[in-house]
């Protein structure tokens, strides 16, 4: 039953702990209790009655009881929502100071829609969350309805909807008898998103307060601000992000042959929109300098109303990020940065190619709705994600970030071994790991077949990085090869159990993707520095391309962190970081639910056939999925990432969030 003569102390809920934060419209006098709102309604013509959008169908029903139940409460699956309007809809916000200066970081992210107390026209106004208070007929002359904004107004705003305008809501604000007789319409938007649900758990209270006389009539709605939530693969692709490398240097011309390349893959497979492609600040890794997530509610046309939301990777110095405020961010779209005091653990875990989304899930008792966030660790060292993203990640109450060990590869992300698929099953997705063991078995299978001659890598050279020289018989008789594929089994292994434990997910549905894995090696740059690349005999001293490597993303935090330093491990054993030997399969771009985009294997070819093609075909075909392949040889598996780690995603995000899936 909704409060109607006053507030109530509500019991605090799991997802929702004590001390929320209150939006109220308060009444200039005392809120009376008992059976004086009965005689306000005798006396007056009626009981201040104030609705939401609890059902979420996008229209707040103040003549039938359809937005009644739980209106003064919120559950995932029921209450009413509101946006954090942190879009730019009318490109206002500046991206350079005076002289064309740059700006600051933090001036970069303190504008857009939420920052002013204006509604900036139509599509503005679209961001709004409704609220309404129900017709009061009867009520006398001299009724008023006092507004007044209390604790909360940090993070919610409130405005009043007259004469076809939104007007914000001051302590001055006073509603007429005329405005109440007729229902008044109010919207709300949030000025951030919840970072930190132990100070701030999103909800906003709305109270509406009547007044006449010496009597007055009041009612409250309950709102939280939509969760912030990254994308899963049963989302279809809408577009893909790449960053172009700019200028006419060898490296330069790969990564624009790829971009290219990447394109005809994309419109091939069914993705109309054009590439979004970063040209700023040339660091490759579009997958990890950005997380596209999203925000959503039921617009007023019943639709659902998305707002996409950038989420900057907690690497303040890396400058990549700016590129979203200065170019992405515009209608429907905003940005979010975390600032985290702490010096990393490990700047490399930080990258958003350390942060997949398994797609939604219900097992033990726990419900994931809009799929669950896993992000690397490294057990052995003790090294975690910036606890500041990771807080305000958990804030959401939705997807409460699994931690798996990364412990063994050098970059330290779970998208070097791990990934998900859409499935026709009734879980609806399947789990595709890499697989060592499966990767030693073709060597040796050619082996015994008599093909232990066989070249390697079947990449062709280039003049300024020679082609690998390695026979299959010397791989699997060289000093690490097969144990550190041994070890990486072993730790696949160990991270399948948790996958396996947290969402009931069997063998039968697991997809395993021939894989090996190489020790870290460091080659050095004309410059003199140490950068870690794969061990792979190709690579020589003072290659333009070994040397196009170093100023950015992994590459530069790892020649300053060299493996040893990383490696800390119990009983001082010292941990083998590993990378993708043969370019990783299972770190390539879905594009749509039968269609997959591998890095070119470049295996060793033997009748004809590329071996680790022929397999990689075989796993994903197995499940229904068309594979095609682009090569990323030169531009990105040399720094130790695939094309998955090279791309990013915006996907689409309009289906429910709170609606639960079945198993």
């Amino acid at each position: 039953m909704r409060s109607r003569t006053r507030i109530r102390t509500r019991r605090p809920s799991r997802l929702y702990p004590a001390g929320s934060v209150v939006l109220a419209l308060a009444a200039a006098g005392s809120v009376l209790a008992g059976p004086a709102g009965s005689a306000f309604a005798a006396e007056t013509g009626g009981h201040a009655d104030l609705r939401a959008d609890v059902n979420r169908d996008g229209r707040v029903d103040v003549t039938g009881g359809t937005d009644k139940a739980g209106e003064d409460s919120w559950s995932v699956g029921r209450g009413a929502v509101y946006l954090p309007n942190i879009d730019d809809d009318s490109k206002r916000c500046p991206v350079t100071g005076p002289g064309g200066k740059p700006l600051s970081d933090a001036k970069l992210a303190a504008c857009n829609d939420g920052t002013d107390a204006k509604v900036n026209g139509s599509a503005d106004a679209a961001d709004l969350a409704r609220v309404r208070s129900v017709p009061m007929p009867g009520l006398r002359a001299d009724a008023k309805g006092s507004l007044k904004v209390t604790t909360g107004g940090k993070h919610a705003r409130l405005f009043v909807k007259r004469s076809g305008a939104w007007v914000l809501v001051t302590s001055k604000t006073r509603l007429s008898a005329a405005e109440l007789r007729a229902g008044v319409e109010f919207g709300v938007e949030g000025t951030d998103v919840v970072r930190d649900s132990a100070k701030w758990d999103g909800r906003a209270v709305v109270r509406l307060t009547v007044t006449s006389g010496q009597k007055s009539t009041s009612d409250a709605v309950t709102l939280r601000v939509a969760p912030l939530l990254t994308q899963h693969h049963l989302q279809d692709t809408q577009q893909v992000m790449v960053t172009e490398v700019q200028g006419e240097g060898e490296y330069s011309r790969l990564q624009q042959k790829f971009v290219a390349e990447l394109g005809k893959e994309v419109k091939k497979a069914g993705v109309a929109a054009p590439l979004v492609t970063f040209k700023k600040y040339a660091d490759p890794w579009a997958q990890d300098f950005v997380e596209p997530a999203y925000v959503s509610m039921t617009g007023v046309d019943g639709q659902r109303h998305v707002m996409r939301v950038m989420l900057r990777s907690a690497q303040p110095d890396r400058d990549a990020g700016r590129e979203l405020f200065e170019k992405v961010r515009g209608r429907d779209i905003g940005v979010v940065q975390v600032t985290d005091p702490a010096e990393p653990d490990d700047w490399s875990l930080n990258s958003m190619g350390n942060l997949e989304t398994i797609p939604p899930y219900a097992h033990g008792g726990r419900s994931f709705p809009a799929g669950r966030i896993i992000m690397g660790e490294r057990k052995d060292s003790g090294a975690r994600p910036s606890k500041v993203m990771r807080t305000m990640l958990k804030s959401q109450g939705l997807q409460d970030p699994l931690l798996l060990d990364t412990s063994w590869l050098g970059v330290g992300h779970v998208d070097e071994f791990v990934q998900f698929l859409p499935a026709d099953t009734p879980r609806g997705w399947r789990l595709g790991v890499a697989d060592p063991e499966a990767g030693l078995r073709l060597l040796r299978d050619a082996k015994r077949d008599g093909h232990g001659k066989t070249k390697m890598f079947s990449v062709p050279g280039r003049s300024d990085s020679p082609a690998p020289k390695e026979t299959i018989d010397q791989a699997l008789g060289s000093k690490h090869l097969v144990a550190d594929n041994e070890m990486a089994a072993r730790r696949i292994a160990a991270n399948l159990e948790i996958l396996k434990r947290e969402t009931g997910v069997t063998d039968a549905e697991i997809v395993r993707v021939p894989a090996l894995y190489t020790r870290e090696s460091e080659v050095m740059t004309d410059s003199g520095d140490e950068i870690p690349v794969p061990r792979l005999t190709r690579m020589g001293a003072g290659s333009p391309l070994v040397d196009s490597l170093e100023g950015q993303g992994q590459q530069k935090w790892l020649a300053g962190n060299p493996a040893d330093s990383r490696a800390a491990a119990p009983a001082g054993r010292a941990t083998v970081m590993t990378s993708a030997y043969v370019p990783g399969a299972v770190n390539g771009l879905l594009l749509g639910r039968d269609r997959y985009l591998a890095p070119r294997q470049w295996g060793p070819v033997i009748g004809g056939k590329d071996i680790f093609t022929e397999a990689v075909n075989a796993a994903y075909q197995r499940v229904g999925l068309k594979v095609s392949y682009i090569d990323d040889w030169y531009t990105y598996h040399l720094g130790m990432g695939e094309v998955h780690c090279g791309t990013n995603t915006l996907r689409d995000a309009t289906a429910a969030w709170w609606q639960r899936p079945v198993g």
